[in-house]
């Protein structure tokens, strides 16, 4: 693709992975036949070959940015064009790109709803009072409304008694702090905002089947959000605010833990792009490498970790659901399901499972008419085998799909004893 960027944009390093991409792309439309929302309207501007030329247009100085913004915000960002475009093309990362340049705001409803988003999804502490209140209004409310509350979950989680809790680190910036050494195969577990929030049983599961185990486990106090709800609605300035945060918390323990596990595959994800988020900070820059290297999915640190997982309910039919985050960002692929088959379970087949299932961090909540019918076909595909259980590896797919099936919808970690 030919371009033709100010000078001015070029002259960053943003205009010049922007460039980059955009110039790799060769029109070819692979990527359509992949993009959940280019099947839904059969739109070109709908898909990933229609939303770069607008990228274009608008990185170029296009004066019809209100298009732009329109199509990108349909966008889920679930990378599956990524995954099938032969040119290697990274749309997530080009639209990561536009966001920022289109910026966080918008107008009407939509817009105030972002904002309360931004205000009160990655902080656990204003978050949980309203899912507390949610799960005791269930009582009250119809049938048809209830469906859209989370499960009532733990308040006080019981932890296993060698779980750990590790404090922040006072470094000044120092991201050599001295940090009394651990033991061997000690793990950190991240919490996650909306999960140590609605699914903390899942973390709960892991922390058991851990100790069993032997191995030492312990959180952060100082674990901020991943900056993937602010980076996926244009704020990149809140997104690093949260980054480096987390940078700071972790980056002391690097050398004396054996992984930094994330059960959240949505998470996970950003944690693991820390270095090219941060590639031109000359503070945070090397510690994001050493930290992200340490991210593992809980599939990953599983598959390696010989932990001899079975699983609690024998003969159990299960319907396996990869997240996005997970087989396309990731490209953490087959994992799950080895497990999952070595530990005793029945997976059933699955059509169309490179598929979002709609939820994608905000976008069931911005975009609800599109994210309702992409989850309609994802459990019809889920639910043909009649299934005993449906399993996913991120709270946002775990939520929005248990919200209009009557089959029970977990972390697949919890299936294993």
């Amino acid at each position: 693709m030919q371009t033709n960027l100010p000078a001015d944009f070029i002259a960053t390093s943003a205009g010049q992975r922007a460039n980059e991409i955009l110039r790799s792309c060769v029109h070819c439309g692979f990527c359509n036949a992949t993009c959940p929302t280019y099947q839904l309207s059969g739109d070109e501007l709908d898909g990933p070959r229609g939303r770069i030329y607008l990228i274009k247009e608008l990185l170029e100085g296009g004066y019809d940015s209100t298009r732009a913004m329109t199509h990108l915000d349909r966008c889920l960002t679930c990378r599956a064009c990524e995954t099938t475009c032969p040119s290697g093309v990274a749309y997530g990362e080009l639209a990561e790109i536009a966001r920022v340049r289109l910026g966080p705001s918008r107008s009407g409803l939509n817009g105030l709803m972002r904002q309360v988003l931004r205000w009160l999804i990655p902080y656990p502490k204003r978050l949980s009072p309203l899912v507390t209140l949610a799960s005791k209004a269930r009582l009250v409310l119809p049938k048809q409304l209830r469906r859209y509350l989370p499960e009532p979950t733990q308040s006080k989680v019981r932890l296993p008694a060698d779980f750990q809790s590790q404090p922040r680190q006072k470094t000044d910036g120092d991201h050599d702090a001295v940090v009394e050494a651990l033991p061997s195969r000690q793990v950190v577990i991240l919490q996650g905002c909306v999960q140590r929030v609605v699914t903390a049983e899942v973390n709960t599961h892991l922390q058991t089947l851990l100790a069993a185990r032997g191995i030492k486990m312990m959180t952060v106090q100082a674990e901020a959000c991943c900056g993937a709800l602010d980076l996926h609605l244009g704020a990149e300035s809140a997104a690093l605010k949260k980054i480096k945060a987390n940078i700071d918390a972790l980056a002391p323990l690097v050398g004396l833990v054996d992984a930094i596990i994330s059960t959240a595959s949505g998470c996970g994800v950003t944690f693991k792009d820390y270095p090219r988020l941060l590639a031109d900070d000359p503070e945070y820059a090397e510690p994001a490498v050493a930290v992200a290297g340490l991210v593992q999915d809980v599939a990953e640190y599983v598959a390696t970790a010989d932990l001899d997982l079975a699983v609690a309910q024998k003969g159990i039919k299960v319907a396996w659901h990869p997240p996005c985050s997970l087989q396309h960002g990731q490209q953490v692929t087959g994992v799950v399901e080895e497990l999952l088959t070595r530990a005793g379970c029945e997976l059933v087949p699955v059509a169309d499972a490179h598929l979002c299932c709609g939820s994608a961090g905000t976008y069931s909540i911005l975009q609800p008419a599109r994210a309702k019918a992409l989850r309609e076909e994802k459990l019809e595909a889920l639910q043909k085998q009649s299934p005993d259980v449906i399993v996913t590896a991120n709270v946002g797919c775990q939520t929005f799909l248990a919200q209009a099936t009557p089959v029970a919808v977990r972390h697949w970690i919890e299936l294993l004893k």
